[in-house]
């Protein structure tokens, strides 16, 4: 592989003019597409296989035409302190406001609260219920503004009036915080090289891969059923590892140049080389994201796979436009070891060679390698500790902030009438094949009626054809609480006992056992997920660095840095710890989705360090040093570089933490706080304690599995071999 890239490398220098306008005439036809495009709606939501899936599918079919993906609204009325909603006055208000709302074109019907019985027992609260054709993120902003135009009306008629649902729903935004990201990524990057050019080639090609791909990604938006979620997501992460893989091929580039090479040459190696470790670095990451397939959730299918497809053009940039654009740089980039004006000259022939800090440091790990062992683990597994307690399910308003209108009436809706009322569950009964379906509706009712937890089980509410009803269900605890996960369980199990009398299905519904019925499918899927994606990339690494303890090393480190990250974001999101640092204005349950999210990104953007720190120390090792002199070197080449690149990768990716939709901020912070962990605990102190306790035998590969492996040389030693410059004084290794 290494000789394909070094020529692959050479080309792209020699050829740059024909490799710069592939590039841009594909960000070119890529933007024109996304503007082309049609606007996205709302991505759809379905979990094939769950029990609540199945029932939305059956209601779509048994009761055509009631829209049952559209929007809704809850226009809660609250009267003013010694008043009560049943007063004339008051209810002439809200009778006025149930006539606005419903003259909008796009509404279904309007509940009147008086008719719906939809007042508190006290008479201080009452709400209006509003059905949509469309769903909020298609809703027209004229519907929108009627509705909050209508709001406002009974507010200075001296109701205190909020909405809550989701017709209000807003594209999500990440806010000014992420050009910071980019900002202080450009920061380490001059302080890197030294040099704006250099420093300026890897923010370029990064911005154009994700211009690319995110382009990519807009344009079959509409055509896919894409979210906007998707291509945020996808933006994170190609930002992350575009500027990662350009720095690694930019800084071998600089070393190459440095041992006197011609930039041709320099080019080709550097691709050869450090190009090799991107493509395997990259091939980790795309296993991780394209293995969330295994979890049969299309939505986060959807995601990975455009991301993944993100992280693939980044890794295409780096193998070709990063040597074109060096071959436009000339003399500008400078090599390893000189600086330019913007940092100082180069130095003198006469000064003598200052071991760097990654030297230093790693010659201190391989002098006492236990105790920093010890250290990094115990340190690890301490800021673990928190995950024990990790809470899943999905937003619900409860879980906006207070400054919200949506968050406002689910907390008058909870006063008013307990707070399971904002997670009412519906219960769906298919009596098709039985023979008598109205005693089965009441019977079903009935059953209801006798579980604990229940206070309000309304009465069935039949089809045309009169085969299959609605049940709804009102909890006595909140959505998100046990209580009412093991209230929708005891329905299945009481539905499960009227099927086997009278052959009737019952099924529940609705968002709060939707989220119920992701997180536990979730939950099941970690495991397989896990052994899937560590399994294939096992045998990837073993391919790579031809040893067994190696990539068995780098499995156990990615396990504790994420267990660490995952500890860090329940005490930030569910227990409050520097919540106010990092705009966290309601603590709840984690997401469902984040934990096996960030399992897959964590793990390929660990092996990125790990494929391109000791892919320098094996390099050392095959060409005669020592076990622990290799560790040294490999530092003494990549720490510098490995450091830039976590520090720029944790900036981007903190960058997100200031958006406005709670899944990308809770990811930006989860995979910053574990980029953190995995680069400067795991990958700069355990990794090379353990190499140097295991000396030779890290490397050890058994015989019969050495001559079956296909030798990628990913170390370039056809590069060496092809040249004749191998060091005479040192004998190459058979490892």
């Amino acid at each position: 592989m290494a000789t394909f890239l070094y020529k692959l490398g050479r080309l792209s220098f020699r050829r740059r003019h024909f490799v710069a306008l592939i590039w841009v005439a594909l960000l070119t036809l890529a933007g024109v597409g996304a503007a082309s495009a049609p606007a996205a709606g709302n991505s759809s939501f379905s979990i094939p296989g769950t029990e609540a899936q199945k029932a939305f599918d059956l209601l779509e079919q048994r009761f055509p035409g009631t829209s049952a993906d559209g929007a809704t609204a809850r226009v809660v009325f609250k009267a003013p302190g010694g008043e009560k909603m049943t007063d004339p006055g008051n209810k002439a208000t809200v009778k006025e406001t149930v006539k606005e709302l419903s003259d909008g074109s796009e509404v279904v019907r309007v509940t009147d609260p008086y008719q719906a019985k939809a007042v508190s027992k006290d008479g201080t609260i009452a709400y209006a219920q509003v059905s949509y054709k469309v769903s909020g993120m298609e809703l027209d902003d004229a519907a929108k503004d009627a509705l909050q135009d209508s709001a406002q009306d009974a507010r200075e008629a001296g109701l205190t009036v909020e909405i809550g649902g989701d017709a209000l729903q807003a594209v999500p935004h990440t806010g000014s915080s992420e050009i910071i990201g980019i900002a202080v990524a450009a920061v380490v990057l001059v302080i890197t090289f030294g040099s704006l050019v250099a420093a300026g080639l890897p923010l370029l090609t990064a911005l154009i891969g994700v211009g690319i791909g995110v382009s990519a990604i807009t344009g079959l938006a509409s055509a896919l059923d894409l979210g906007s979620t998707t291509s945020t997501l996808a933006m994170m992460i190609g930002l992350a590892v575009g500027i990662d893989y350009a720095l690694f091929i930019v800084s071998r580039y600089r070393a190459e140049l440095a041992e006197g090479r011609g930039r041709e040459e320099a080019a080709g190696r550097a691709v050869g080389t450090a190009g090799s470790a991107v493509v395997f670095a990259g091939l980790t990451v795309v296993i991780a994201l394209v293995g969330l397939s295994v979890v049969n959730i299309p939505m986060l299918t959807k995601m990975g796979i455009a991301a993944a497809g993100t992280v693939a053009i980044a890794v295409l940039i780096a193998l070709t436009m990063v040597p074109a654009l060096l071959g436009y740089a000339g003399r500008k980039v400078k090599p390893m070891g000189e600086k330019g004006k913007l940092l100082g000259r180069a130095k003198k022939q006469d000064q003598p060679a200052k071991p760097n800090l990654g030297t230093r440091w790693a010659s201190f790990v391989v002098r006492r390698p236990v105790a920093v062992l010890l250290l990094g683990v115990i340190g690890l597994g301490a800021a673990a500790v928190p995950a024990a307690s990790l809470e899943l399910g999905l937003p619900d308003d409860g879980s906006q902030p207070t400054s919200t209108t949506q968050r406002r009436a689910y907390d008058l809706l909870s006063e008013g009438f307990g707070p399971g009322f904002n997670g009412p569950l519906m219960v769906v009964v298919d009596a098709k094949d039985s023979d008598d379906p109205k005693a089965v509706f009441a019977e079903t009712g009935d059953e209801i009626k006798g579980l604990k937890d229940v206070v309000t089980v309304t009465p069935a509410q039949p089809n045309k054809a009169g085969d299959t009803a609605t049940i709804t269900v009102i909890p006595g605890s909140k959505p998100s609480s046990v209580t009412t996960e093991n209230l929708v369980h005891g329905i299945r199990d009481a539905g499960a006992d009227i099927k086997a009398d009278t052959d009737a299905n019952v099924l529940v519904t609705g968002s709060t056992a939707m989220n119920i019925d992701v997180s536990e499918k979730l939950n099941d899927a970690l495991v397989p997920y896990l052994v899937l994606v560590v399994g294939l990339a096992f045998l990837l690494l073993i391919v790579v660095f031809r040893s067994i303890l190696v990539p068995l090393k780098a499995a156990l480190g990615f396990l504790l840095s994420v267990m660490a990250a995952l500890g860090a974001v329940v005490a930030v999101f569910q227990w409050g710890w520097l919540s106010g640092l990092m705009g966290v204005e309601q603590t709840g349950p984690v997401m469902s989705m984040m934990p096996i999210f960030m399992v897959g990104v964590v793990f390929g953007l660990a092996m990125d360090y790990e494929v391109f720190l000791v892919t320098r120390m094996r390099e050392a090792y095959v060409h005669g040093e020592k076990p622990a002199q290799a560790v040294v070197t490999g530092f003494r080449h990549g720490a510098r570089v490995v450091s830039a690149a976590a520090v720029i990768m944790m900036a981007v990716f903190a960058g997100f933490i200031g958006s406005s939709e709670s899944m990308v901020k809770m990811i930006g912070f989860g995979l910053a706080i574990a980029v953190f962990f995995d680069a400067f605990v795991v990958r700069m102190a355990i990794v090379p304690a353990v190499l140097a306790l295991l000396g030779r035998k890290a490397w050890w590969l058994p015989k019969w599995l050495d001559r079956a492996l296909p030798n990628v040389d990913v170390e370039g030693e056809g590069l060496r071999a092809a040249s004749g410059d191998d060091d005479g004084d040192r004998e190459l290794v058979r490892v």
